[in-house]
């Protein structure tokens, strides 16, 4: 196993990625580690919307902030194609790291929400160095998937929500908002 591959098994990235180029920038502080990750040419992926296989059309490029290399901030870089489906268009596919429209990668989103369960937001953000703001936004959409998901487990076949002191709805509903807060980025 060389040296790409064990950073490839780090950030969670499989095939058809592969990592392309890796440079660390000490010119800036804190130092900078770039990621660049890119696939095969020719290689077809799935469309967002039906699931298909379908040639690339062409390519956005994105940048998402990664959990930190030792003591340098991560970021990787990616050309993210846009699927030609014959049946839905030109869409952008979704990377296996990142959410769709994110600016961190899942496992950064992950610590993230790990730290602002334990403590308050600006503290966590100190600690990862984002601003606050950004910080908010991660939790905002993470609650936002949370409440989405607790209420289509836990409204009744007639679709409105049910009160609180349901007995075991109450508990499976809050069971799965501990659930899905935890995990809504994964």
């Amino acid at each position: 196993m060389d040296g790409n591959e064990i950073l490839l098994l780090g950030l969670g990235i499989q095939s058809p990625w592969q990592l392309v180029d890796q440079r660390l920038d000490v010119d800036k502080q804190p130092h900078e580690v770039h990621l660049q990750v890119g696939s095969e040419p020719g290689t077809t992926y799935t469309c967002p919307v039906c699931g298909a296989q379908c040639p690339a059309h062409d390519f956005q490029e994105r940048v998402w902030r990664h959990l930190n290399f030792f003591q340098h901030h991560c970021y990787i870089h990616a050309s993210v194609p846009r699927v030609k489906c014959p049946e839905h268009g030109v869409k952008l596919i979704e990377v296996p790291w990142a959410r769709n429209g994110g600016a961190f990668t899942l496992l950064f989103e992950q610590a993230a929400l790990t730290l602002v369960r334990e403590m308050p937001v600006i503290v966590g953000a100190r600690i990862i160095e984002i601003t606050d703001k950004r910080l908010w936004r991660i939790v905002e959409h993470c609650v936002a998937k949370a409440e989405a998901l607790t209420y289509r487990r836990c409204r009744p076949s007639g679709g409105t929500r049910r009160r609180a002191g349901g007995g075991r709805t109450t508990s499976r509903c809050l069971s799965t908002w501990n659930v899905v807060t935890s995990r809504c980025c994964s």
